[in-house]
């Protein structure tokens, strides 16, 4: 009863203390993709990914309401870094959802102004402003409309102390006629947030090696685990687990309150209550989180933006020593022999067949596409051939009958056979990723394995010369390249047994692969080639290759590619592909399968549409 009493009691105080609680949110998934498209329309970075910010703690005058109820602390800005464009999770501050809705887009294109770092932050965001005005002058009504509506918003000057009211006179002229204020001066408190603004000092990441978790269980014995809604970047730091058990504790009660943002490790190993339900809410109120190692296993385990690594693999390494270069955008320089590439085979299985479960669906596709199959037909109006084309014949001799002046006429046909010059190189990713579960359908890694069955299938029967090969990494020197099918290689029961044995490999370092994968496409002797990449995720790796930089080693991948005359395909079932899609590939270039379990049969109809 306590317990429920509680709960009403904070919902109750959470809407006394917040006069926004009641207004319609919108919320950034909700916009994920129209704003990504807006944002690089106005010439925004393509290479930033889009992602919700944190909470900023805030030193603001709070009345009694919201001490009581413990808000109005923290608030979330909007940012840009060298990686990221930073946008709230959900806006909530009008009582009209379009208003909110149109701060979205607002600073969308207040992100792609320059960061004027010289000047103080009152001044910085006014030069922003002013930048976008000027550049995009069609947004001067949604600003004045916005700028207008925030004002209403924001405290009375009237009522607050002589150094406040100073201050927040000088912030609303300075919304009213950007450009006008220089400074606003200092007091005690910090001034209401101007949401319409870009952060006045953006949370950066920790110095030092950016931190992963070496081995963490994350999944219960059920096999699920839980994703936070929101995907974000967190400051972190590691700490030494405190393995010692038992033990005098004693407390000074005047020097011994922890505040929320400092660990307590304690060990808990026999009296820990494994309902984590509200594990989450407890962790986005933390601006930094504090990962440790133990050996306690719990239930369930909050999954934030963190990488672990696999299982060794007892490939069979076929090749060594294959150096390729990787592109640092940073330095807008290619740099030679940077990655080493190893080509593996795995451990064949003992099957080799066709698994029962896809032997309709193949036996459908292959009828399909037998009809793509190269086939002798006629061709008519020939010079030269083996038969007379009588069509041709009766219209040449009706227009000399009508007295038409007839040039030399073409009463031929001949037999000729089509052939389909094409070459298609398949890369598939095989990174830890794929070890994911997709619903009651198996894991993604199950996934591929039948698209790979099925496009094999396929392909046999058009006569197409095809090579099937997948990726994984750790770290640049070691880059694995799976040959499943290579180009002389007829499709068997011993390459059903090399896509059998397929399994979660390590990290997606893409640019390297794709580097060897337009090496081996390159060297085939026909006219078209199509370099098709099949993936659930973005390029990252264990160093550096994480974010931004991995993006931009890929698009150049991608880039070099088509200079080579291949062209470049990307299947995804990413749900948030369209954020960089766009950037690597192109328009056009690029599919989201949004149902996972739909792959394996729509990839061989979509290589018929990109061949026919």
């Amino acid at each position: 009863m306590e317990e429920q009493v509680g709960k009403y009691w904070d919902s109750w105080i959470s809407r006394m203390a917040d006069p926004h609680k009641h207004h319609q949110a919108v919320t950034l998934e909700s916009l994920r993709k129209p704003l990504s498209v807006f944002f690089r329309t106005l010439g925004g970075d393509g290479g930033l990914n889009l992602r919700a910010s944190t909470m900023s703690s805030v030193n603001l005058r709070r009345s009694w309401v919201q001490k009581l109820a413990g808000s109005g602390s923290r608030v979330a800005l909007a940012w840009r870094d060298p990686e990221t464009l930073h946008l709230p999770e959900r806006i909530n501050l009008f009582a009209d959802a379009e208003l909110n809705r149109e701060l979205y887009y607002w600073l969308a294109a207040l992100a792609t102004a320059p960061e004027f770092s010289q000047h103080n932050w009152i001044k910085r965001s006014q030069l922003q402003v002013l930048y976008v005005l000027d550049h995009y002058p069609g947004l001067n009504r949604r600003y004045q409309t916005l700028s207008r509506a925030l004002i209403r918003q924001r405290p009375d000057p009237e009522l607050l102390p002589v150094a406040e009211a100073v201050q927040e006179q000088r912030i609303q002229q300075a919304l009213i006629e950007p450009g006008s204020i220089d400074t606003i001066g200092e007091c005690r408190y910090e001034p209401a947030p101007v949401l319409l603004w870009l952060h006045p000092s953006p949370p950066q990441s920790l110095p030092g090696k950016q931190i992963k978790v070496d081995s963490v269980q994350q999944q219960n014995s059920d096999g699920e685990s839980k994703a936070s809604e929101q995907q974000r970047k967190r400051k972190a730091k590691r700490k030494k687990s405190e393995t010692n058990k038992g033990g005098l504790l004693a407390l000074r009660y005047e020097t011994s309150l922890f505040s929320i943002a400092e660990m307590a490790n304690l060990d808990r190993s026999e009296d820990e209550d494994e309902d984590l339900q509200d594990a989450e809410k407890n962790a986005d109120e933390l601006e930094e989180l504090t990962v440790s190692r133990d050996s306690n296993a719990i239930a369930k385990r909050i999954r934030f933006d963190l990488d672990l690594p696999s299982e060794a693999e007892d490939d069979l390494v076929i090749g060594t020593d294959h150096p390729l270069p990787e592109w640092d955008y940073r330095k807008q320089q290619l740099i030679k022999d940077h990655c080493n590439l190893l080509t593996v085979r795995a451990a064949s299985s003992d099957s080799g067949e066709l698994p029962p479960h896809l032997q309709a669906t193949a036996r459908r596709l292959k009828r399909q596409f037998q009809a793509l199959r190269p086939q002798s037909q006629w061709v008519k109006q020939q010079e030269e051939g083996s038969e007379l084309d009588l069509e041709a014949y009766l219209h040449f001799r009706g227009q000399r009958a009508a007295g038409y002046q007839v040039a030399e006429p073409k009463l031929y046909s001949s037999l000729e056979k089509r052939e389909r010059d094409l070459a298609c190189l398949l890369l598939a990713d095989l990174s830890l990723s794929t070890d994911a579960w997709v619903g009651d359908h198996g894991r993604v890694i199950d996934i591929i394995r039948d698209s790979l069955y099925l496009f094999s299938e396929c392909l046999q029967q058009t006569g197409d010369r095809f090579s099937i090969c997948g990726f994984s990494s750790r770290y640049r020197n070691h880059v694995r390249y799976h040959l499943l099918k290579g180009f002389d290689q007829s499709y068997n029961r011993k390459v059903r047994q090399q896509i059998e044995a397929i399994k979660p490999g390590y990290y997606t370092r893409m640019g390297a692969a794709i580097r060897r994968s337009t090496e081996l496409l390159s060297a085939q002797p026909q006219k078209q080639k199509l370099l098709l990449i099949l993936t659930d995720g973005k390029p990252n790796d264990l160093d550096h290759y994480e974010g931004r930089y991995g993006i931009e080693d890929t698009r150049m991948a991608i880039i070099e590619a088509r200079k080579a005359g291949l062209v470049p395909f990307c299947i995804t079932i990413d749900q948030q592909a369209e954020d960089y899609l766009p950037y690597l590939f192109g328009r056009g270039n690029y599919t989201l399968i949004r149902r996972a379990a739909e792959l394996p049969a729509k990839l061989p109809q979509l290589y018929a549409k990109l061949t026919s």
